[in-house]
């Protein structure tokens, strides 16, 4: 396809499977991560993988701030040539009841899983428009439907991606920049710090997210699938 694609958060999990899967479709991809070490050993990943290396860009980026998306953006599209995806992936989970919830936590979890989808959005705006058009694509969850304890924070993060995403998809539509929400449900993945586990063989794995991803940019131009949720099909039982 030799699409340019920018990916949030894809140091690992989900993000690299992403990566990897845009990969495979003849894609090009900037790796971002929290920090550019991360990001060079997820790009040596792919690379060992046998992916051409100058088909994969490794940036620092903290979605926190405007301006590093800026800059990774920019940098990104004087590399390879533009921006045809993003992919909203960064995110941090966790948290605690509210009532024991410090504030710079709960900070942390809203400035990264929800106002880094709007710095990220913002800043790739004009560079999709400059391409005629293109897809966003955020990462949600199922727990913005169905909230649990000790989550309000996550679950109030995702819930306003989704509603984020909405609102942009019909502001975006008639530039031909197609917006989709992607509400995975459990993925076993090294999300926030823990490892994907054994016995958790009943969730989903971050290729499964990959492919509900690689999916949505096979759609013809007419048609939008503006949000797919993603659940294992058979949950471990309480």
């Amino acid at each position: 396809m030799d699409r340019i694609c920018f990916i949030t958060g894809a140091t690992r999990g989900i993000g690299l499977a992403v990566a990897r899967a845009l990969l495979v479709q003849d894609d090009r991809v900037a790796i971002t991560g929290t920090s550019l070490d991360g990001a060079a050993r997820a790009a040596r990943t792919l690379v060992d993988e046998g992916h051409a290396a100058d088909r994969v860009l490794a940036l620092q980026c903290d979605v926190r701030e405007l301006a590093s998306v800026e800059a990774a953006m920019e940098e990104t599209s004087r590399q390879m040539g533009g921006i045809d995806l993003l992919i909203n992936n960064a995110g941090v989970g966790v948290g605690d009841a509210v009532a024991k919830l410090p504030a710079d936590e709960w900070h942390r979890i809203i400035d990264t899983n929800l106002t880094g989808v709007f710095h990220c959005c913002h800043a790739v705006i004009p560079h999709l428009r400059r391409r005629g058009g293109g897809w966003i694509i955020s990462v949600s969850s199922l727990s913005s439907k169905s909230p649990f304890p000790n989550g309000a924070a996550y679950c109030a993060a995702k819930a306003g991606v989704n509603a984020f995403s909405e609102a942009l998809m019909q502001e975006l539509r008639d530039d031909k920049i197609r917006v989709s929400c992607v509400l995975p449900g459990s993925v076993n993945t090294g999300f926030s710090g823990r490892t994907a586990s054994a016995g958790s063989e009943w969730k989903l794995q971050p290729e499964d997210v990959a492919q509900t991803i690689v999916g949505l940019l096979a759609y013809p131009e007419r048609s939008l699938p503006s949000r797919v949720e993603i659940r294992p099909s058979r949950p471990q039982k309480s």
